[in-house]
């Protein structure tokens, strides 16, 4: 069974690489320009892991952040959170994701991390 990412990043050309890059890994992708898109469609299916960015034009990741890992649908979710801001690792702690990714970031560093974290959230590890 394919391995599904939801994406939420603000920046066109960052979503298109990515979606890019794991879909030639055999993942199923769907990307977000904003909360409210991300809002609309989130629930619907539960994927293996969320990539989001800090800092969107209608809000703030790691406000997603929490709410995905408060909410019981997806609490066992794991959540990257990438930034190119330097004050988004302090923003970030508030939400405890799973993995933080600054960017610019190296492909293969996001690649294997989503890689890890999905194959320890399909084992039952605690991440």
């Amino acid at each position: 069974m394919m391995k599904t990412v939801f994406i939420l990043e603000d920046e066109a050309g960052i979503r298109e690489v990515l979606e890019i890059l794991f879909e030639s890994e055999n993942y199923l992708v769907s990307t977000f320009a904003d909360i409210k898109e991300f809002n609309s469609r989130n629930l619907t299916i539960i994927p293996d892991v969320y990539i989001l960015d800090v800092m969107l034009p209608d809000g703030i990741g790691t406000d997603v952040c929490n709410q995905l890992k408060n909410h019981p649908a997806t609490t066992h979710v794991p959540v990257i959170m990438m930034s190119a801001h330097a004050k988004a690792l302090e923003l970030e702690k508030t939400c405890n994701p799973n993995a933080f990714i600054s960017k610019p970031f190296d492909l293969s560093e996001i690649l294997t991390k989503v890689e890890n974290l999905t194959s320890e959230a399909n084992l039952g590890l605690v991440v």
